[in-house]
């Protein structure tokens, strides 16, 4: 316990719970107890905790090549890597650059888009979550935390609205044609087509607030990139390696973009992430003017080889669209009885659930009720703006059984505090 006070304060602590090891959808306390893990280490784990397969390349990687840089020798987990992402990114993009983090990427994205374009600007949407360093916090706008005491932040971005039907308080049809004349009007008002480097869009807001945009949005900002010769990106951090139920959510809108970020469940836990583009954009980029130590590390990239063939041959996306569909139907009937459950929204196993009173977001009762889930061994993660917003994101090999486990904990939390809220 001494030790914990060495650690720095920075990280926020969820819960004050200390593991010794995860299987599956299970952690397992120091205290004794099995946790239900709906959080999956923030979509990390979607192959579970420890899968079989996936420790079993990491072990025999790490025997034979821990470190083959990147700029000095090839490795074959890379080339497996690519190999096999071939086989799951949406063609034409077969063009791959390899890092660490998620915000690693989001920064090579848009240092892609800009080289490539000769273009400065970069719109993203309201609410939107691209990272934590400083290019990455400039492009996240979902609360003022992951911003506030670094100001001035990098320049060049602009926001336009994203369509959350539920906080405009409108049908989808409406909050759709008021977001894309509002980025029509932004790209007449603020940063003309010609300067604006490209789009980044989550096809689902992920620390916004788990909110699924109106179907046409994604393909109406592919028109508006083609016509302008924009660059479309789209961040699937949270969104890709089968989280909604497709290895990727732009399959759900046969929408291709021009570079494709990946990174949380690519590699089952260990730190890999990527962009994907054609090859015609990445020869844009001349060599040298990007890179970096340790991206594409020899052992993460044996874990993602692994993971995608475990995706593949247990299904995996597939479960996820089906156990979300369960989750989804359970909640829905718990919001019929539970008034303060304002909107169940989702896709696959990103499912979230919105908190509110009176019309007003309410994170004292989202927070009370992932208290009182953690006191009954499920593990949940709150998000949104208001953190109202209960996120629902266990591994993707979850079973009906468990599902309806997580269901009746959550049920019994949501009474509890109705109960003392009365």
């Amino acid at each position: 316990m001494a030790t914990r006070a060495h650690l720095a304060p920075v990280w926020l602590r969820i819960f004050d719970l200390e593991v010794t090891h995860g299987e599956g959808v299970y952690l397992y306390g120091t205290d004794g107890r099995r946790y239900l893990d709906f959080t999956s280490g923030i979509g990390v784990t979607n192959t579970g905790h420890c899968h079989p397969r996936v420790v079993a390349a990491v072990q025999e990687q790490a025997a034979r090549l821990l470190h083959g840089q990147a700029n000095i020798v090839y490795h074959r987990p890379m080339l497996e890597l690519v190999e096999a992402l071939l086989t799951v990114v949406p063609a034409p993009l077969d063009t791959f650059f390899f890092a660490n983090s998620g915000a690693e990427a989001v920064e090579a994205a848009v240092k892609l888009a800009r080289y490539a374009t000769g273009r400065p600007n970069i719109i993203v949407f309201q609410g939107s979550f691209h990272g934590r360093t400083n290019m990455a916090m400039a492009l996240t706008t979902s609360k003022t935390i992951y911003r506030a005491g670094y100001q001035p932040l990098a320049a060049g971005v602009y926001v336009a609205p994203y369509p959350y039907a539920y906080r405009y308080g409108w049908d989808p049809e409406t909050t759709l044609r008021f977001c894309l004349r509002e980025l029509d009007f932004l790209l007449k008002s603020q940063t003309a087509p010609e300067e604006t480097a490209a789009l980044l869009v989550e096809p689902i807001l992920g620390e916004g607030g788990y909110v699924v945009p109106p179907p046409g949005f994604l393909a109406a900002l592919r028109e508006r990139c083609d016509h302008y010769g924009m660059l479309l990106i789209a961040d699937e951090v949270q969104t890709g390696f089968g989280r909604t139920g497709r290895f990727f959510a732009v399959e759900h809108e046969g929408v291709v973009p021009d570079i494709l970020i990946m990174a949380k469940g690519m590699a089952s836990g260990l730190p890999l992430s990527g962009i994907a583009a054609r090859a015609e954009w990445m020869a844009r980029w001349k060599p040298g003017a990007h890179g970096g130590t340790f991206g594409g590390n020899a052992v993460a990239c044996a874990a993602a080889v692994a993971t995608i063939q475990v995706m593949k041959a247990e299904r995996l996306p597939e479960n996820a669209a089906a156990r979300g569909a369960e989750l989804m139907a359970g909640l829905r009937r718990l919001a019929e009885r539970f008034p303060g459950l304002g909107d169940v929204r989702g896709r696959g196993l990103m499912v979230g659930v919105e908190f509110s009173r009176n019309g007003e977001p309410d994170p004292a009762a989202a927070k009370a009720v992932q208290a009182a889930c953690f006191r009954r061994g499920l593990l949940l993660l709150t998000c949104g703006t208001y953190d109202n917003v209960i996120r629902w994101v266990p591994p993707l090999g979850v079973t009906a059984e468990q599902i309806q486990e997580g269901l009746r904990i959550f049920e019994e939390a949501l009474a509890e505090v109705a109960e003392i809220s009365r």
